[in-house]
């Protein structure tokens, strides 16, 4: 399971960071904004774009997969390496520049990932419970929960 964990957030990382380096792309190729029918022509003709919708609807897929057995603290958590991915595509694609301040709290996000993920190994995933594919039942919910899906 580690290792579908591992991988999924790799892959969930690659398709946000793919997404965010992607609109950064197409947007300074659609220079100067317009907000005329002549600019989104030639946003909507820009390569970048689509590598933008390629990374967000990944990401979705993956996000899904992965909410299927990781318990969600953590995982919302491993979401924001993307905030860290990012930035150092940034410094080698755009040759953008890290401050200290951004350095540590890179450095702040990974520790604490970390540190979420070690704590949740010490629990034993005691919140994870794999259903066999059935989804959460009705009788699993709160009360309002449950009448609101059956209407």
């Amino acid at each position: 399971m580690r290792r579908f964990y591992l991988l999924g957030f790799l892959v969930l990382m690659g398709f946000d960071t793919l997404a965010q380096v992607s609109f950064k792309l197409a947007a300074n190729h659609a220079l100067p904004m317009d907000l005329s029918a002549a600019w989104l022509a030639r946003v909507a003709s820009e390569p970048w774009i689509y590598g933008a919708f390629v990374g967000y609807i990944g990401a979705f897929f993956t996000w899904m997969a992965l909410l299927r057995h990781a318990p969600i603290g953590p995982a919302y958590a491993a979401t924001h390496l993307e905030i860290v991915s990012v930035m150092l595509c940034s410094v080698w694609l755009f040759g953008e520049h890290i401050s200290a301040l951004q350095g540590v709290g890179a450095v702040l996000i990974v520790a604490g990932i970390v540190c979420l993920a070690i704590a949740e190994s010490r629990q034993g995933g005691a919140a994870v419970k794999d259903d066999g594919g059935a989804g959460a039942s009705a009788d699993a919910l709160p009360a309002d929960a449950s009448s609101s899906i059956s209407r």
